[in-house]
C-alpha cells in the first residue's frame, strides 16, 4: 500500500437516492474492517468511498488513523494535514499530524504543530511545549551524530518486518510476519498489515557477521496466530517467547498491535493479549515441553518481550497490567528456589513513563535496554540503556542518533564490548515495516596537536612570556591501557599523536628539572582531517621558588572557594598526584589596605581554605602547609600611604605555592 492517492476537494454528486445508498453501503463496510482491525482492507474501503462521493472528516481521519497504526507516517502526516483542514475536526489531530510530522523527521513543521496544539488546547500545554522541545533535542542529535555505522542484513530481512534478533552460539532466533510460498511457512494474510501473522524463525550462522536465510520453528512454538518476540537461555537450552490470543474485550479500551501495543481507541468485540511461553530446545531443530508462564492472564492483560538474565534467575518483560505508570510498563519477576516464579516487580519510575516502554533486552555487555516513546526521543520508539544495577535504576540514556532516528527502533541485540550489535528500525522502509540492521562503533581517526610551554616571568614588570620547552617526552595512554605511545618535543615545544574521535586518553609530559604534567584528552573530530590542539605548561621543580596560580579570586573579606578557584585548585591537585614525591607550601597573600592583623588572619583563612579543598580531593595532610602572608610579601610600591589603581592592587592578591625542600 504505497500508492498515493490524490485528495480530491471537489466530487461530482449524483442525485438519484441508489449511489447514495451505496456510498452508506461502503461506508459501513469500511467501518465494520476497521473495527475489526483489519487496517489494509479498511484502507481500500475508505478509499473507494472517498472515489466516490464527497469527502468527510470522519473517512479522512479514518485513513489517517489506519495510516499510523500502521506505522506509515509518510501518509499519516498528509492524511492528518488533509483532516484538519475541516473547521469541526478535533484538536487531537493537529498532535497527531504533529507526531507523524515528527516521525518523518519534519522536526520544524513538527514543532510548530505542537505549539499550535498547546495554544488550542490549555490542558496539554505542558506536554505540547515538552515535545516542541524533544524536536530541538532531536535536531542536535542529528548534527552530533553518534560514532556508530549501520548496515541493513539483507540474508535476514524481506518484503515484510523482521525484528527482535536473539543472537546465540549457531544462529540467531528473529521474529517476522512475510509471506512464503514454502510449505512449511503460512500464506494466509493478516488483514491487520496486508502480510502475514508473526512468526519465530532461526537463521543459521555462515560466519561471525552472515546468516542464512530464516527457517521457521515448528508448530510447537509457531501457532497459527502471532508468535514472537523471543529470548534464549542458553544454560538451560530453552527459547522465552510471546504468544499472542484473541479475547472477548470486557471493555471499550484500547487493543494492542501485536509487536508494540499501539496508540488508538479501536472499537471491536475481540482484542488481542500477550503470554510469555516457554519451550526447551532437542537437537537442533525440535520444541519440547511448552509451558505458560505461570502470570500469565490474557483475559485481563498482556504481558510479552521476554527478556532472560544468563543466569536464569531474572524474568524482564512488559506488561499493560493494573496498577502500571503508563500504557505499557517493564516488569521483572526472580526466579524461586524451587525453580517457579516470583510475584512481577514494576521496574520503577526511572525507567517506566506514562506512554509505552516496550521491546525489553539484555545485552552482552550487562547493561538493560529498552524501547519507550515516553522518555524523551527523537519519535516513535527509542532505545534507551539503563544505568545502575537490578531493581536500583539510577536513570536511562538515550541512545542518540543514528542508533534511533525519527521512525521506530528496538529490539536491540549488543554485544560484550557495547559497541556493536543488532536492532530493529522502520527507518529504511516506505511502509512502515521494520528490518534488521547491524550497527558497528566507527571512531574516526584524526590528529592530536600539542605544545609545551613554560610561562617565565619578564624582568621588570609582573607579566610572563610564554617560552617552548623542548625534549619533553609525551606519553600518551588509551583510557584503561597501561602501554603509551611515545614522543618527544620540538625545539619549538610542539607534537602530535594520531588518535580516535570519541575515545578517552591520558596524555602525560615529564622532563628533568620539570614537574611533570598530565591532562585528559577526549577528541571530538568530524573528520580525519580534523585536529584537537592542547597546550601543556610546565613548572620548574626549583625548591623554594614562589609559583603564582592563575585566577585564584576571592570575594572582598571572604575566604570560601569560588567555582573558578577551584577549577584552578584542580589543576595543582593533579600535578600533586602526577609528583607523589614533593611537598609544598601554599600562601595567601593580600593587599595593603586594612590593618596588618586582619590581612595577617584573612591571608591565613585563605590559604587554609585552599589546602583543605585540595587535601578532600585525594592530596595527604602531610604534603601540604598552608601560609598566610598578609601584605608582608608585596610586589610592588602599593604598600600603606602610596595611592595605586585597583589592578596594582591585584596583583598583590594572589596565591603562590612552592616546593619544599
Amino acid at each position: 500500500m504505497t500508492r498515493k492517492f490524490t485528495f480530491v476537494l471537489l466530487l461530482l454528486w449524483f442525485v438519484t437516492a441508489g449511489p447514495s445508498a451505496v456510498l452508506a453501503q461502503d461506508t459501513k463496510q469500511a467501518d465494520r474492517y476497521f473495527s475489526n482491525f483489519e487496517f489494509s482492507l479498511a484502507l481500500e474501503a475508505y478509499k473507494k468511498v472517498l472515489e466516490s462521493g464527497e469527502p468527510s472528516l470522519a473517512v479522512v481521519q479514518r485513513i489517517a488513523d489506519s495510516y499510523r497504526i500502521l506505522n506509515n507516517s509518510k501518509e499519516a502526516e498528509f492524511w492528518y494535514a488533509q483532516a484538519i483542514g475541516f473547521p469541526s475536526a478535533d484538536p487531537s489531530n493537529i498532535y497527531l499530524y504533529a507526531e507523524a510530522a515528527k516521525r518523518n523527521a519534519n522536526y520544524d513543521k513538527a514543532k510548530q504543530l505542537f505549539l499550535e496544539y498547546g495554544r488550542k488546547v490549555p490542558s496539554q500545554s505542558t506536554l505540547a511545549l515538552r515535545m516542541a522541545a524533544s524536536c530541538d533535542t532531536a535536531m542536535v542529535w542529528m548534527k552530533n551524530p553518534k560514532p556508530f555505522e549501520l548496515k541493513q542484513l539483507r540474508s535476514l530481512n524481506s518484503e515484510g518486518a523482521e525484528f527482535s534478533p536473539v543472537r546465540i552460539k549457531d544462529g540467531l532466533f528473529l521474529a517476522s510476519d512475510r509471506l512464503m510460498s514454502d510449505k512449511r511457512q503460512q500464506t494466509e494474510r493478516n488483514n491487520w498489515t496486508g502480510n502475514g501473522f508473526i512468526q519465530m524463525y532461526f537463521a543459521q550462522a555462515t560466519s561471525d557477521t552472515t546468516w542464512a536465510t530464516p527457517a521457521p520453528l515448528p508448530s510447537s512454538i509457531n501457532t497459527a496466530y502471532h508468535n514472537g518476540p523471543a529470548d534464549y537461555l542458553d544454560k538451560e537450552q530453552m527459547l522465552f517467547f510471546t504468544r499472542t490470543h484473541v479475547v472477548k474485550r470486557k471493555v471499550n479500551v484500547s487493543s494492542g498491535d501485536p509487536t508494540s501495543w499501539f496508540k488508538g481507541s479501536i472499537n471491536g468485540t475481540h482484542t488481542n493479549r500477550h503470554g510469555i511461553y516457554t519451550a526447551r530446545r532437542k537437537g537442533s531443530d525440535k520444541w519440547e515441553n511448552v509451558q505458560a508462564f505461570k502470570y500469565n492472564n490474557t483475559d485481563e492483560f498482556s504481558i510479552g518481550h521476554p527478556a532472560i538474565t544468563p543466569d536464569g534467575k531474572i524474568l524482564y518483560f512488559v506488561s499493560d497490567m493494573p496498577g502500571g505508570y503508563g500504557e505499557t510498563d517493564v516488569y521483572f519477576s526472580a526466579r524461586e528456589a524451587d525453580g517457579s516464579w516470583g510475584k512481577p516487580v514494576n521496574a520503577g519510575a526511572v525507567i517506566n513513563t506514562s506512554g509505552r516502554e516496550s521491546f525489553v533486552s539484555l545485552g552482552k555487555d550487562g547493561y538493560l535496554y529498552f524501547s519507550s516513546d515516553g522518555h524523551i526521543g527523537m519519535g516513535g520508539l527509542d532505545l534507551f540503556k539503563a544505568l545502575g544495577t537490578h531493581g536500583a535504576w539510577t536513570e536511562v540514556v538515550n541512545l542518540k542518533y543514528p542508533l534511533n532516528t525519527s521512525q521506530d527502533d528496538f529490539g536491540i541485540a549488543m554485544d560484550s564490548s557495547g559497541t556493536k550489535g543488532m536492532l530493529s528500525s522502520s527507518r529504511l522502509s516506505s511502509n512502515g515495516f521494520d528490518d534488521i540492521l547491524r550497527f558497528e562503533e566507527v571512531r574516526i581517526p584524526c590528529t592530536l596537536t600539542g605544545t609545551t610551554i613554560e610561562r617565565l616571568a619578564q624582568s621588570g614588570t609582573t607579566k610572563k612570556i610564554e617560552v617552548p620547552v623542548p625534549g619533553v617526552l609525551l606519553q600518551l595512554y588509551e583510557d584503561g591501557s597501561d602501554q603509551a605511545i611515545e614522543v618527544y618535543s620540538d625545539a619549538n615545544g610542539n607534537f602530535s599523536f594520531p588518535v580516535k574521535a570519541g575515545m578517552k586518553y591520558n596524555l602525560r609530559g615529564s622532563k628533568p628539572k620539570y614537574l611533570t604534567q598530565s591532562l585528559v584528552v577526549s577528541p571530538d573530530c568530524r573528520l580525519n582531517t580534523d585536529s584537537v590542539k592542547v597546550e601543556m605548561i610546565f613548572l620548574r621543580d626549583t625548591p623554594n621558588k614562589p609559583i603564582v596560580l592563575e585566577n585564584i579570586y576571592y570575594d572582598l573579606d571572604k575566604f570560601n572557594i569560588k567555582p573558578e578557584a577551584a577549577r584552578e585548585l584542580d589543576k595543582l591537585v593533579q600535578t600533586l598526584k602526577d609528583n607523589p614525591g614533593i611537598r609544598i607550601e601554599l600562601s595567601s597573600h593580600t593587599d595593603s589596605r586594612q590593618t596588618d592583623r586582619y590581612n595577617q588572619m584573612l591571608s591565613q583563612l585563605r590559604a587554609q581554605s585552599a589546602v583543605d579543598y585540595i587535601i578532600s580531593n585525594g592530596i595527604a595532610r602531610d604534603r601540604l602547609v598552608a601560609k598566610g602572608y598578609g601584605e608582608t610579601k608585596l610586589i610592588n610600591k602599593c604598600k600603606d600611604g602610596v595611592s595605586c589603581a585597583e589592578d596594582q592592587h591585584q596583583e598583590n592578591r594572589r596565591t603562590e605555592f612552592k616546593i619544599l625542600k
